[in-house]
């Protein structure tokens, strides 16, 4: 069962199941050329909102290595979180901003904030029954992303409409995600083009929430 929080803004009640914190295991397995790089991760997630009409996003993901052989001598056992990953961003649905809508930049809406109902939010519905989405992402090794997408009931599905490098960040080009809810967890998969090859698998996890 999905609960919606009393105060959340109409616009953001079908994407309203990712709200809260969400931790769990995760795996990325990815061919470059002849070669498979495996690796097993850790992985925490936020979704919030500030009153706004988009879910503001951070995720976090570490490999837990325990101490190797002769390094931990007093025995403690302490497994160390070595940082893997990390991206922010803004996720909504995808609709002509109006007048009523701030920006750009500190400019204020004029007039009433649009789509304040759900009744108004029903007009957004695409033909296939869904919510056409945005997502920006930014990582902080110079890579930004645009996704567009649907969310459709409690799955997501978005693929890269832009991809933007800084001129020392790695080559990466195209990324599909998708995201679902299934039993209470949160489920996802990651498809990315890098490092020359053509989209392809690239990670995968299955989180619960914490919060």
């Amino acid at each position: 069962m999905i609960n919606i929080p009393t105060d959340l803004p109409s616009e953001l009640v079908p994407l309203s199941w990712l709200l809260g914190v969400w931790e769990g295991p995760g795996f990325v397995e990815y061919s470059i050329g002849e070669e498979v790089v495996r690796q097993a991760f850790n992985q925490r997630i936020s979704f919030s909102h500030d009153g706004q009409p988009y879910l503001n996003y951070s995720s976090s993901t570490w490999v837990a290595d325990k101490p190797a052989e002769g390094a931990d001598p007093l025995g403690t056992g302490i497994v160390i979180h070595q940082p893997l990953a990390s991206e922010a961003g803004y996720w909504r649905l995808s609709r002509m901003l109006v007048e009523g809508d701030p920006g750009p930049g500190m400019l204020p809406g004029v007039g009433v904030p649009p789509f304040g109902t759900a009744q108004a939010v029903e007009t957004l519905r695409n033909s296939a029954g869904g919510f056409d989405i945005q997502v920006s992402l930014v990582h902080p090794a110079g890579v930004s992303e645009l996704y567009l997408g649907q969310v459709k009931g409690a799955r997501i599905d978005l693929a890269t409409d832009a991809v933007m490098r800084t001129q020392g960040a790695k080559d990466y080009s195209a990324a599909t995600r998708l995201y679902g809810l299934v039993e209470g967890d949160l489920l996802w998969a990651w498809d990315i083009a890098a490092l020359g090859q053509a989209l392809r698998t690239h990670a995968s996890g299955r989180l619960s929430r914490v919060d």
